[in-house]
């Protein structure tokens, strides 16, 4: 089967609706949530730490083996989790905005708290779901299709949200995300169940021998490189983005500005990067698209560090917008093709048998910069300016780029890496 057979296919399509309803509830906690609190003037130390509340993203390995050991009833053992997850973020979604920033912040955090832990134990059970459906030859490009969808979902609450803030009250605005909600549900009554091993039959298999296979494949040094690098590899890009939004506001655009230039900016050049970045791992291998895709990633922070060096516009004009259009798009690039060989990188990492707590693992250190580092974020702007705060996230791209020198090395052929 040729790449563009493989490019359209059932399993790609359901690899659209899972990137999709696994990034809406993430880009509404990071693009929505940070411009409700701002316009309510929520000081931005505050929102920094709001990452904090992220950290279900990070520790989600620790229930995972839960969703491997036990089935629920009619669906089965992942589809029967997916739609649980997926009926809670909506409600969830649908009731955070019925909250005042400037009165109910304990609500908003405990809601927030909440939905953070639904989405990342939806997210384990739509990585085990795709991992076993997807076939080892598929890995690349299904995954580079699902990294589509999920920057795709972040321009409901990225664009359409902000968008609609500014003629609706936020409580219509959190409802009407909400209900993005559905395709996703429809997908997991539609498709079927996919043939893998049968669940652990106890609790101990399935906590303690995804850890042991993994160790005992890769010896403690190799695997101690391998969790350094998925620590690593995103450290200095997710400290960058954490508050893009925020940043915007404070260079004076609009939150319509925010909507429809700096999102969508974003969504042709992330789509063509991911796409690309797909196709090019079927040719030249994951190991050679970490590096090269890698590359792009360090450089696109720069465009922020320009960005901000000309410091609040007092006017917003044609060249000011041009100026956020081409840093976002580099950006988008840069972020769509290093997450596809970063996500199908880790894809390779799992066993079959254990994908579900192999994946939440491997995905939590993953997580990790973007819960603890960001909380940090805030701080680092107020006390260092957002140029030199931008030129610190370059440097922290540094080492998970050495890493690649011990986990994926370009020697290694193309068809032993991919």
């Amino acid at each position: 089967m040729t790449v563009w057979q493989q490019l359209f296919t059932k399993r790609m399509l359901i690899c659209v609706f899972t990137g999709f309803t696994s990034g809406l509830p993430l880009f509404l906690l990071f693009n929505l949530v940070p411009a409700w609190l701002r316009t309510e003037q929520i000081d931005l130390k505050t929102i920094g730490l709001f990452a904090l509340i992220q950290f279900p993203y990070t520790w989600k390995f620790m229930w995972s083996p839960f969703l491997d050991r036990f089935v629920l009833p009619v669906l089965g053992r992942r589809r029967g989790w997916m739609l649980l997850t997926q009926i809670g973020l909506l409600l969830v979604i649908a009731t955070l905005g019925g909250f005042s920033p400037q009165t109910d912040m304990t609500a908003i955090v405990l809601f927030c708290t909440l939905l953070a832990f639904l989405s990342a134990t939806q997210d384990i059970a739509l990585d085990a779901y795709r991992r076993e459906l997807l076939n080892d030859v598929e890995l690349g490009l299904g995954n580079a299709i699902h990294v589509n969808a999920y920057r795709i979902a972040g321009l409901v609450p990225g664009s359409l949200s902000l968008i609609l803030a500014d003629i609706l009250p936020w409580s219509t605005v959190f409802i009407i995300t909400a209900l993005f909600m559905l395709p996703g549900m429809a997908m997991t009554l539609m498709v079927s169940e996919p043939h893998r091993a049968s669940p652990p039959k106890t609790l101990r298999e399935a906590v303690v021998e995804p850890f042991h296979e993994f160790i005992s494949r890769k010896g403690w040094n190799s695997a101690l490189l391998v969790l350094a690098f998925l620590l690593f590899y995103k450290l200095g890009d997710s400290m960058c983005t954490a508050l893009a939004t925020p940043f915007y506001l404070d260079m004076g655009f609009s939150k319509t500005d925010i909507g429809l230039i700096a999102k969508n900016a974003g969504l042709w050049p992330s789509i063509i990067g991911g796409m690309l970045g797909g196709l090019w791992m079927v040719k030249i291998g994951i190991n050679r698209a970490l590096w090269l895709f890698g590359v792009v990633q360090v450089v696109s922070i720069f465009g922020f560090a320009w960005l901000a060096s000309f410091g609040h516009f007092d006017v917003i004009g044609v060249a000011e917008r041009a100026q956020l259009a081409i840093v976002i798009g580099l950006e988008a690039l840069g972020v769509g093709l290093g997450t596809v060989a970063f996500v199908a990188f880790i894809a390779r990492t799992t066993h079959p048998a254990y994908t579900a707590t192999q994946f939440a693992l491997f995905t939590s250190l993953m997580a990790i910069p973007r819960t603890f580092a960001n909380a940090a974020t805030g701080w680092l702007v107020e006390s260092m300016g957002w140029t030199m705060f931008f030129l610190l996230c370059a440097l922290l791209a540094i080492p998970g780029m050495l890493l690649l020198l011990k986990v994926a090395p370009w020697s290694e052929p193309p068809q032993a890496s991919s």
